[in-house]
């Protein structure tokens, strides 16, 4: 799918359920993702998110099984509740430092998930994040996190390395 550059919102749902759907493209128009706007499209492997997007909605790729990396841009500041929740294939995730919270659940259930770095401009990390990430072996902990949530790195059964700042 490539979307027009007349677009500026993708609304909530508008791809959920779109099993078959294995590439998107997202014009530098677009600003927003809406909720569940690519949820259940268990074929997604591949999706370029521009810089231009500030607003990625609640569980906008949740169960995306096939995408097995992702690079949020720089202009994003939330990653919020259960935005990648079971993406089972996801291996990689670039946090740029625009990121302050990232959101309960964000990336629940990633478990093919082996390394996460947290940026310094990370303050929140909500609870569940990246709960059940059963691959998940190393993290890195940025500067400025003050408030990591309840059972953030639940079920994180091969996690090894955990770097957490001085103070």
């Amino acid at each position: 799918v490539t979307i027009p550059d007349s677009v500026t919102t993708i609304e909530g749902g508008v791809f959920e359920d779109c099993i078959s759907l294995t590439s998107v493209t997202i014009p530098d128009s677009v600003t927003e993702i809406g909720d569940y706007a690519f949820c259940c499209c268990s074929s997604l492997a591949s999706i370029t998110i521009p810089d231009s997007v500030t607003t990625i909605g609640v569980r906008a790729f949740e169960e995306c099984e096939s995408l097995t990396s992702v690079t949020i841009p720089d202009s994003v500041t939330t990653i919020g509740y259960a935005t990648f929740y079971s993406c089972s294939s996801l291996t990689s995730v670039t946090i740029p430092d625009s990121v302050t919270t990232i959101g309960e659940g964000a990336f629940y259930s990633c478990s093919s998930l082996t390394s996460v770095t947290i940026p310094d401009s990370v303050t929140t990390i909500g609870d569940y994040a990246f709960g059940d990430c059963s691959s998940l072996t190393s993290v890195t902990i940025g500067d400025s996190v003050t408030t990591i949530g309840e059972s953030a790195f639940h079920y994180c059964t091969s996690l090894t390395s955990v770097t957490i700042p001085d103070g």
